[in-house]
């Protein structure tokens, strides 16, 4: 079963909305953008299906922001400020005609992305991807490497037997070197040195376990990209919701003027802490539920270096 990036995001998002009840502002390109810069001599000017919605200030279009400086609710546009491609470090990119706009996004979709990656690197420090590699052995050779792998430890290592048992036999004698010495191995490189029997050109499989690894773009698979399984997919979706949800209240805070919602009594301020706290809760239950679910699946198993 696939699940993309986008998807997530998707997911993230509507848990953030409370299930569409509240909903973002919204409009739609009539005309394509095909400039990366909105200089002050010719501007960009979007053209929007309506411009009801828009007022000066932030627009999000795919996963860029825009500032909009101007606006025509005749003719449906909107002027971008010199300064406003690309706004607040996103990246300023082309957009295909109909493409959404979203006008002042509660939650931008680049926002989303990194809270989503911020919390896979977190988990990588508890909940580690289970990978494999394999290599052909051959008994003059005793230190195999791994380059670029970046692994964490080695599970287990397991060759297959001649014959038609069709059998791997597990390795019990090896040591494993996480720094392997630059000089003779390059850059990145980890070796592994094994001591028992193996028949000659017989492939050796190697599980282990490393960071999992970040998404780049939307349509990347969840378990291919981080190595994780399906099942760890809620843990990182809770992960990003509590983080994303922490900020709502220093947004409401009267950092210039006092603000309507702040003074009234059915949403005080402060009062997000409590969703924060069980959305952590339910994230953090998660998580040790699939730490010792992995525990269980893949057992420390006994080796010899020597």
């Amino acid at each position: 079963m696939s699940y993309t990036f986008s998807e997530m995001i998707d997911e993230v998002l509507i848990n953030l909305s409370g299930y569409t009840y509240q909903q973002d502002r919204s409009t739609y390109l009539t005309t394509a953008v095909t400039t990366l810069t909105s200089p002050s001599s010719s501007p960009l000017v979007l053209s929007l299906g309506s411009t009801d919605n828009v007022g000066k200030g932030i627009i999000e279009i795919d996963e860029e922001l825009m500032w909009v400086d101007s606006f025509d609710r005749i003719a449906n546009t909107a002027t971008i400020a010199p300064y406003g491609r690309g706004y607040l470090g996103t990246t300023a990119s082309t957009h295909a005609i109909d493409v959404k706009v979203t006008i002042s996004p509660i939650f931008p979709r680049y926002v989303v992305k990194k809270a989503i990656n911020d919390t896979i690197r977190a988990i990588g420090t508890q909940l580690l991807a289970v990978k494999q590699t394999s290599f052909t052995y051959n008994p003059p050779v005793t230190t195999y490497e791994f380059q670029d792998l970046e692994i964490e430890n080695i599970l287990t290592m397991m060759w297959q037997d001649v014959g038609p048992s069709q059998e791997w036999i597990r390795v019990r004698r090896w040591d494993f070197d996480p720094l392997a010495d630059d000089a003779v191995w390059g850059n990145g490189s980890q070796t592994v040195t094994i001591g028992d029997y193996i028949t000659a050109g017989r492939t050796v499989k190697v599980m282990y376990i490393t960071r999992p690894s970040e998404f780049t773009t939307g349509s990347e698979d969840f378990t291919t990209v981080t190595g994780l399984s399906m099942s760890v997919k809620d843990v990182v979706i809770l992960g990003a919701v509590y983080r994303l949800l922490t900020y709502l209240d220093p947004a409401r805070a009267s950092q210039i003027a006092p603000q309507a919602d702040e003074i009234d009594a059915k949403r005080t301020f402060n009062s997000v802490t409590n969703i924060v706290r069980q959305i952590y809760a339910l994230y953090t239950q998660r998580l040790n539920e699939e730490i010792q679910a992995q525990q269980t699946q893949y057992p420390p198993r006994v080796h010899y270096t020597r």
